[in-house]
């Protein structure tokens, strides 16, 4: 594996130190001024950054404004603009505490998760059916209030109709 690929698979890993190294190897094989070299510097200037190394990241990405490639100089000019620009003041609202967990047992996140204390619901019983209705015991015969009603009802709808 070629020390630039070895610079980028540790930068994209998280070893930044790993891939400044691999980069400084690299770039001592290739051929200066060319745009490989040019790229390779680039990645360079971003693993210095990424590795707490910011005068170094500033400092190359200067001298990379000189490269001979053209899109290494326009890459590296925007770069800078970047690594100089100033830092914003981080007020203490806009962040979030991350408690430290490392020594919180799981034993005790499911206590107080109550992670195995699940217990089925017991399916509620169905409402008794009512009782059937025995209707030899109801006395269908009609009332009054019942005659009474439909003849007011006959009365308005013939009024209605003769008036209409």
């Amino acid at each position: 594996m070629s020390a630039y690929t070895k610079g980028r698979d540790a930068f994209e890993h998280g070893c930044y130190r790993e891939a400044v190294e691999s980069f400084l190897q690299a770039i001592a094989l290739v051929n200066r001024n060319s745009p490989l070299d040019g790229e390779m510097q680039m990645w360079l200037v971003t693993a210095y950054q990424a590795a707490g190394q910011q005068q170094e990241a500033i400092s190359l990405c200067r001298k990379l404004q000189m490269h001979a490639h053209w899109e290494t100089r326009k890459q590296s000019k925007r770069l800078l603009y970047i690594l100089e620009a100033p830092q914003l003041e981080k007020k203490s609202e806009w962040l979030t505490q991350i408690p430290d967990l490392s020594d919180v047992n799981e034993e005790d996140v499911n206590e107080r998760m109550g992670v195995g204390t699940f217990t089925p619901s017991v399916p509620k019983p169905h409402p008794p059916e009512p009782e059937p209705i025995d209707w030899s015991q109801v006395d269908t015969k009609e009332s009054n209030i019942v005659g009474v009603a439909l003849i007011a009802l006959l009365l308005v709808l013939g009024g209605l109709v003769w008036l209409g």
